[in-house]
């Protein structure tokens, strides 16, 4: 047995467990680095931290509260956060407890937050603040399994009349609480760790589903202890690493970066605040970070319109830097790949100097100047995007996986990477590929089921444990996965030719470097369209350069110039398409497309049904005329 099969089959039952074993091993180390705002209320925030053996001080509190409260083994205690320090302490503190997490997302509104705690059976809801708990009042008189609710920030029960009942109280009465249970009965949480099985359940995260209500997808202890023995195998971290997460833990990526640190044991900085990032990264100075492929996309966006900004001149600087920097990426990974030397031709190699010091250095520095390598999830990837990251020095490993998968199933293996692929099956994963192209996964990560739909949970999982992902996609003959569409999103034209939407959406947006969000519609049609939304920044400040300073988003999208300019970067997509795969048509939308109007995820994944439905006006618009066969 190698010596990977034997770390990852002799693994504890549960993350909890690794957790006191991490904690025992370096209980002084620095686990978690989080911000506090001034008490001025202006200026940097102030980052502190906490040790391995601080944080379980913390969590064992939090469990013991929650033992106290009468959460029992499997029951449900659900989560409804931002990304930050307390949410990795509850979340853990529910594990060591026995009970299960259920997430919710902040941004969800209280309608389907209610859905949630009730088909969930949540006992114990543990909310970032009011307008949290707001919503769980709200819907009080229909969650009559939901018997406490505990805020992070300050102490809301005294003011509304709730902690009569105990009904509502603080996490700090929690912690309080759990800290006098444990007086009494010091070996109860490590009791609770003690008896975890790993078929028990640890996780109830909901898919937000783009019709219908979202199905909670079960996940097991064993999910989290394998993937944290499989992130840890893989060799694309270790103990020296310092990680910036930002990412919604209520979703699976950023859930299973949590169980991979307590395996190997680095630093995570924890901020959740999106707005902070390009502030942050330069104070942390991670050596990796996790992101979606928006964030990188909005990165190149922002690099390419400051560069206009900067005047011709400067424009064409960055243009030339960014295609050496694509040409070097290829190159050298291709080398790479044949020879496992990522070497590039001297004169590429001088013109890709010089790139460096013009634009690469000071990119690199944005990020904070220590960075290793990205891992990009959740959505697809331009290629032509990674490439320029690529040659740029930002390492960007793609990788995949569902919330039914426990979130990694393939990542980019390190060195060996290749930008338009999501890499190798983590060791202990199994795939296969279907007759249709459907992606077929086995293994330790797979979910349990749907929560109470036996139905919907046989509808994906074989009997022999294969789950049915719903994308297509193709295997190198060495083992590398390239996504090529989801199979319900691929379209048909009236013509019988078959288009991956997301692949010409992909190529679009590294032509394009004011665009936002992509849609491109053409089942059933003779020719494809598509809807196009602008980054605002970007687009305001070309604007200012056109003389329509001081109009409004919509009114530069709705201006002549405007459809012109991006009329341009359609044509230049078009070049590089086959010819039924061409926009024919498009249309500016008046707005971004956003989570708070359904459209995008929480992960910021298109929900096309949605989009199609709010637009159908301007679809049909482009078609209006037209002779369909």
């Amino acid at each position: 047995m190698s010596d990977t099969q034997t770390l990852i089959e002799n693994r504890p039952a549960s993350v909890a467990g690794l957790f006191l074993e991490r904690v025992a091993a370096t209980p002084d180390a620095e686990a978690y680095r989080y911000p506090v705002p001034p008490a001025s209320g202006s200026g940097p925030d102030d980052w502190k931290s906490l040790s391995w053996g601080q944080a379980a001080e913390r969590v064992f509190a939090i469990a013991a509260g929650l033992i106290d409260l009468g959460i029992e083994p499997e029951e449900r205690v659900a989560l409804a956060a931002d990304t930050r320090v307390e949410w990795i302490l509850a979340d853990l503190a529910i594990l060591c407890a026995g009970a299960a997490t259920t997430t919710v997302y902040s941004s969800t509104n209280a309608d389907e937050s209610a859905y949630i705690l009730s088909d969930s059976a949540s006992k114990v809801l543990i909310a970032e603040n009011e307008a949290q708990l707001a919503k769980a009042r709200e819907r009080r008189a229909e969650l009559p399994e939901l018997k406490h609710v505990v805020v992070i920030d300050g102490d809301h029960g005294l003011a509304t009349g709730d902690a009569e009942d105990d009904w509502v109280l603080s996490l700090a009465d929690l912690e309080a609480r759990g800290a006098a249970y444990l007086e009494k009965h010091p070996e109860a949480v490590k009791e609770r760790i003690g008896n975890i099985t790993k078929d028990q359940l640890a996780t109830l995260i909901y898919t937000s589903g783009t019709t219908g209500r979202p199905k909670g997808v079960r996940l097991p202890h064993d999910n989290w202890s394998y993937m944290a023995k499989a992130i840890a195998a893989t060799g694309l971290v270790g103990p020296d690493d310092v990680q910036y997460l930002w990412l919604p833990l209520a979703h699976v990526f950023g859930k299973v970066l949590t169980s991979g640190q307590i395996e190997v044991g680095h630093v995570t900085a924890v901020d959740g605040r999106v707005d902070k990032i390009i502030e942050n990264l330069p104070v942390v100075q991670p050596t990796y970070m996790a992101a979606v492929p928006r964030i990188f996309e909005k990165v190149y966006n922002g690099v390419a319109a400051k560069a206009r900004a900067g005047g011709g001149a400067k424009y064409k600087i960055f243009q030339w830097a960014a295609g050496v920097a694509r040409e070097y990426a290829k190159v050298t990974q291709d080398n790479f790949r044949r020879t496992g030397n990522a070497s590039a031709p001297f004169p590429l190699s001088a013109k890709h100097a010089v790139a460096d010091k013009l634009v690469y250095g000071k990119l690199r520095e944005a990020f904070g100047g220590r960075l290793r390598a990205c891992v990009s999830g959740s959505a697809a990837l331009a290629p032509e995007i990674g490439y320029f990251f690529s040659g740029a020095g930002i390492h960007i490993l793609e990788g995949y996986g569902l919330t039914e998968s426990s979130a990694a199933s393939f990542v980019n293996p390190g060195e060996a990477y290749r930008t338009g692929t999501v890499g190798k099956p983590l060791p202990g994963t199994e795939v296969r590929i279907a007759d249709d192209g459907e992606i077929l996964l086995r293994g330790p990560g797979i979910m349990e089921g749907y929560h109470g739909l036996p139905e919907k949970t046989g509808e994906v999982l074989e009997s022999d444990g294969w789950f049915h992902t719903g994308d297509i996609g193709e295997l190198s003959a060495d083992g590398y996965l390239r996504i090529t569409d989801r199979k319900k999103d691929l379209i048909k034209t009236s013509g019988g030719k078959y288009i991956a939407p997301a692949e010409v959406e992909g190529q679009f947006k590294a032509v394009c470097p004011y665009v936002s969000n992509i849609l491109v519609h053409g089942a059933d049609r003779n020719f494809c369209t598509a809807l196009i939304a602008l980054d605002e920044p970007g687009i305001l400040a070309w604007a200012e350069e056109q003389g329509l300073g001081g109009k409004s988003y919509e009114e530069v999208v709705a201006d002549q110039r405007t459809v012109t300019l991006i009329d341009g970067y359609v044509r230049e997509l078009n070049q590089g398409l086959q010819k039924w795969q061409t926009i024919k048509k498009f249309r500016l939308l008046p707005r971004d497309l956003d989570v708070e109007h359904g459209e995008l995820t929480p992960s910021l994944k298109l929900k096309r049904p949605v989009v199609e439905r709010e637009y159908k006006g301007l679809i049909d618009e482009m078609y209006a005329g037209t002779l369909e066969k």
